[in-house]
């Protein structure tokens, strides 16, 4: 083999060992910048051909061949690492002085684009001694729910956030009312009661409305009716004055109060005006001595009407750092299209191991440290984050692989019959002390329909940490005798036939196609038998199917298993 040769290979074997199968595609650019004076279509006939052998090789044989290049991959990933860290270098910011928060609204489940919101704004705190702040911004009755409260805790808890303090938007809203008094009364607001599709209009043609030449005795009275609920929700608003000619829609008179009648999960009707997030946010944070907030570019159109808020009420400004949002290929994070599927009844709930929800991920077994490591990658970059599941993936399998017991499992299983009798105890982890599981077999097995498709009588197959048989004939089952097998022979797995139990693998898929279309074969279950020793797993356990994949154990009851990767 030469150097090239060599060097592919090497490469095919770390793509195969992160992905469970080299592709060629993730290896030729790779060969291409290192070898410029090489023929490109030379290069891609190498790599395709090894990648090829490389593919054909048993787990065993991938994972003894990549030892030796294990080292020389891990000093590169150190030093690739060190070189990506996210160097939050926050002008102006002292240590020991900087206050963050993660600001969920109440209104549904926290996905892994919050997440990304969440561990970007805990990492600034963690890198200038400061502290992280849990901030539920629930003004809006008609979708904040308890429930989702309790699930954002939850689920940030498992995140390892650990937030220094926690407070509700709707615990100052008395507070609020008197910011919003002192603007009415500066004459930089108004109450308006022009009907929705009016105010609607003149903002789009640029037209400022009667009610903006109101004085301001006017307007508090108006505005205190609003308090002494004289106004029914839809009949009267309170609009910041700004500048309806303005180019930048936002600063056309923006919504700053509106009556919303729905009883509140937290206040009941305590209240019936309620802030909207363009006055609330900003008035609750300067509050909490807020002194970074981590957002998405989407709101960095509303920066200078923000600006324009915090100057005149007299409020500091804080550094507002934006970030991209995060797209992961073939899935949702809109909580309004995940709230259709579930109430279409197309996915059971927001726990959906085809969702990228907290609550989903968790349950399908990617770690927290996993989550943590892929989405601080992009670090604060407007640029927009496009990537797909396999590279949270890669990341989650670094965490399971070293926790994960071995086991085997058969799908479309069939029968093997022998007279061989054999006592086996085979390693729960082929690295890690996890004691053993310990078979005595009694000549008959269960292997996989699909290891076994084109097996003919006098073929000679390996069954792993077992022993190696000979078929002499197929009919319903498999008859067999030992043999001794070629170094060559491909190896199986296999299940012994009086200790087994019956279990099912769900494979979550792509939720939707690239045109974002739900994608109705994006949920796999797989049956099969599993061996026996199974039984003694936990649930929640993360166990490696050997040739199969990661998976958790996600009901024992009914032993059924969530594929998490290969």
């Amino acid at each position: 083999m030469d150097s090239l040769d060599e060097e592919i290979r090497k490469y095919a074997l770390k793509n195969a060992i992160d992905y469970g199968k080299a592709k060629a595609d993730n290896i030729i650019g790779k060969v291409i910048r290192n070898h410029k004076e090489i023929p490109v279509d030379e290069i891609k006939k190498r790599v395709s051909d090894i990648v090829e052998k490389v593919n054909m090789l048993s787990k065993e044989e991938l994972e003894n061949e990549y030892k030796q290049y294990e080292e020389e991959f891990k000093i590169a990933a150190e030093e690739k690492a060190k070189e990506s860290k996210p160097k939050f270098i926050i002008e102006g910011a002292e240590k020991g002085h900087v206050v963050t928060r993660f600001p969920p609204e109440p209104g549904g489940y926290i996905h892994i684009g919050n997440a990304k919101q969440c561990y970007l704004s805990d990492e600034i705190a963690r890198l200038y001694d400061g502290k992280i702040y849990l901030y539920f911004d629930d003004t809006n009755p008609e979708k904040c729910k308890q429930k989702y409260v309790d699930a954002i805790k939850e689920d940030t808890a498992w995140m390892g956030i650990k937030f220094a303090k926690e407070y509700y938007a709707s615990d100052f809203i008395e507070q609020i009312y008197e910011y919003g008094k002192k603007l009415i009364e500066s004459n930089n607001a108004y109450v308006c009661t022009c009907n929705n599709e009016k105010i609607k209009k003149d903002r789009f043609e640029k037209r400022e409305c009667e009610h903006r030449t109101q004085s301001a005795e006017t307007n508090l009275k108006m505005f205190n009716d609003m308090l002494n609920r004289k106004y029914k929700e839809g009949e009267a608003i309170v609009r910041l004055k700004v500048d309806m000619k303005a180019e930048n829609s936002t600063m056309r008179d923006p919504t700053i109060f509106r009556i919303k009648s729905t009883e509140h999960y937290r206040q009941g009707t305590k209240y019936i005006v309620w802030p909207t997030y363009h006055i609330n946010t900003l008035i609750v944070d300067a509050l909490n001595g807020i002194t970074d907030v981590v957002k998405s570019k989407e709101y960095e159109i509303w920066d200078a009407l923000h600006k324009k808020l915090l100057n005149l009420l007299g409020l500091p400004l804080f550094r507002i750092h934006y970030e991209a949002r995060l797209s992961i290929i073939g899935t949702i994070t809109s909580k309004r299209e995940m709230r259709k599927l579930i109430s279409e009844g197309i996915v059971k709930s927001w726990d959906d191991p085809r969702l990228v929800t907290i609550a989903a991920l968790r349950r399908r077994g990617i770690q927290p440290q996993a989550i943590r490591a892929f989405v601080l990658r992009f670090g604060l970059s407007k640029t927009d984050s496009y990537s797909e599941m396999s590279a949270l993936l890669a990341e989650n399998k670094k965490v399971i692989d070293p926790i994960a017991k071995h086991f085997f499992f058969v799908s479309k299983p069939i029968e093997v019959s022998t007279s061989i009798k054999k006592n086996v105890k085979i390693k729960m982890h082929p690295m890690q002390d996890y004691g053993f599981r310990e078979y005595n077999i009694d000549g008959n097995l269960f292997v996989s329909q699909e290891d076994i498709n084109d097996a003919k009588t006098g073929d000679i197959i390996r069954l792993k940490d077992l022993f190696d048989i000979k078929i002499k004939s197929i009919d319903n089952k498999i008859y067999a005798e030992q043999s001794s097998a070629p170094q060559n022979s491909r190896i199986i797995q296999w299940v012994p036939a009086n200790d087994y139990i019956k279990c099912s693998i769900v494979i979550p898929k792509e939720i939707v196609d690239k045109d974002g279309r739900f994608n109705p074969n994006s949920l796999e279950v797989v049956e099969g038998f599993a061996e026996g020793k199974v039984k003694d797993l936990n649930e929640k356990e993360i166990v490696q199917f050997e040739r199969f994949g990661y998976c958790i154990l996600d009901n024992k009851e009914q032993m059924q298993f969530i594929f998490i990767s290969k």
